[in-house]
């Protein structure tokens, strides 16, 4: 007689299996969930307020931009070149944001002093603020761990929030690519202003 054939020797199997599966997965689940230390805010909620520094060492707030539309934009790495190809498409178009009224403002766990030469280095005019305590990454749900054991690093993840003057969040990009970003922001903004 063939073990399988009977259904509760099948019903044990599968349940066998799905136990394996789970004990295999468990390890992978539990690393991605401990990156999303937070909930990200969703479209529609209020964006939550912060305080950083920015490359100037000046201290930055989200509702000094009140009354502004703000492209709010988590990168991993001063200085990489993903992040580099996404500052310089911001930086290109900032004269577009600007006479919509809109503010860029850039955010990664880099120290003001990282910021400063990539601003410096990149001629970038717009602000990048340190969050080194990882506080306001986590408050939008946008850290993440790369690499393993000793390598491992925590940084932002590449997200990005469009806020409207109310402060209210009104399209969130995430997994972003660094390439055609700035345009696609650009096109939403534009399609959120004429909503108005």
């Amino acid at each position: 007689m063939n073990i399988f054939r009977s259904a509760k020797a099948r019903i044990v199997l599968s349940v066998a299996l799905g136990l394996a599966i789970l004990v295999v997965a468990l390890p992978a689940l539990h690393a991605a969930l401990a990156d999303d230390n937070a909930m990200m805010p969703a479209v529609g909620s209020v964006a939550p307020d912060f305080k950083l520094n920015s490359q100037e060492g000046t201290s930055i707030s989200l509702h000094d931009y009140k009354g502004k539309w703000v492209i709010l934009y988590f990168y991993p790495k001063d200085m990489t070149s993903g992040c580099t190809i996404e500052a310089h498409g911001f930086q290109r178009d900032l004269a577009q944001y600007d006479a919509k009224g809109a503010v860029v403002l850039g955010v990664s766990v880099d120290s003001v002093d990282s910021h400063k030469e990539f601003c410096a280095k990149d001629s970038l005019t717009f602000k990048l603020l340190s969050d080194t305590a990882h506080e306001v990454v986590n408050k939008y749900g946008s850290l993440m761990t790369y690499g393993t054991g000793d390598k491992a690093m925590t940084m932002a993840a590449r997200n990005t929030f469009l806020i409207n003057p109310k402060g209210v969040i009104v399209k969130v990009y995430t997994n972003v690519k660094p390439t055609p970003h700035s345009e696609e922001v650009l096109a939403d903004l534009t399609a959120q202003q004429s909503m108005k």
